[in-house]
């Protein structure tokens, strides 16, 4: 899915959260957002959902701006924390409660699970726990998943490694490449581990105070250094 920013400013109070005056994704990227706290990764996340109105500008999705027309939705898949969970359903139930609203059949679900057979570990599917009793973990690994359920063109991850061990990072790794590969789809992720965020895409943005104050393809050797130097100078 291409993705398009023009003019886009969000503030709270005296307070700049985003200030973009133009960016654009491509089809078959994977970006990588990276900012230090309060840098505006999570605002430009939630300005490009529509869970907060830009005061000025807007964003187009695949031509769609998703603060006029929610046709949007069915193409893009989104996990910003816990609140996307509901948490008195079981996994399979939110899965089914996705799938139920995404009009995906029930063959094509379990297709979808299976590709996430090794990143579950045996620990989301037939434990008969509630969302709410799972480790921090777990509820992040069915967050993922649910996000990209029904194959969406456009994913946002926020922070997809928190929470995890080191092998379901290298698992949500290697999906995240995966998918990355798929024809048409788009993925921009935000982390503050920086070397699973390069390893998974192929371009970096770089915020500070809601700018954008770099922007590179990961095969620039010499910008990513300049990278690693600013946030060892922070």
């Amino acid at each position: 899915m291409e993705v398009n920013i023009n003019n886009l400013i969000k503030s709270y109070g005296a307070k700049t959260a985003v200030s973009i005056p133009e960016m654009s994704l491509s089809h078959n990227e994977v970006v990588g957002l990276v900012g230090n706290n309060g840098s505006g990764k999570t605002t430009l996340f939630r300005l490009l959902t529509d869970l907060v109105k830009a005061d000025e500008g807007e964003v187009s999705l695949e031509g769609v701006n998703p603060a006029l027309n929610e046709e949007w939705k069915k193409h893009t898949g989104v996990y910003i924390d816990e609140g996307f969970l509901i948490d008195y359903l079981t996994p399979e139930e939110y899965f089914d409660f996705i799938a139920s609203i995404s009009n995906i059949d029930n063959d094509t679900v379990q297709q979808t699970l299976q590709q996430f057979e090794n990143f579950m570990g045996g620990e989301i599917l037939g434990q008969k726990k509630l969302i709410r009793d799972l480790s921090a973990g777990n509820k992040q690994k069915v967050g993922i998943i649910a996000a990209m359920l029904s194959q969406p063109r456009f994913i946002i991850l926020d922070e997809p490694f928190n929470f995890l061990d080191p092998s379901s990072q290298n698992a949500l790794k290697a999906i995240l490449t995966k998918f990355g590969k798929r024809e048409g789809t788009t993925i921009i992720v935000s982390s503050h581990n920086l070397q699973h965020t390069i390893d998974i895409s192929s371009r970096i943005i770089l915020l500070e105070k809601g700018c954008i104050i770099h922007d590179f393809k990961t095969v620039d050797s010499a910008s990513i250094s300049e990278l690693e130097n600013y946030f060892a100078a922070q």
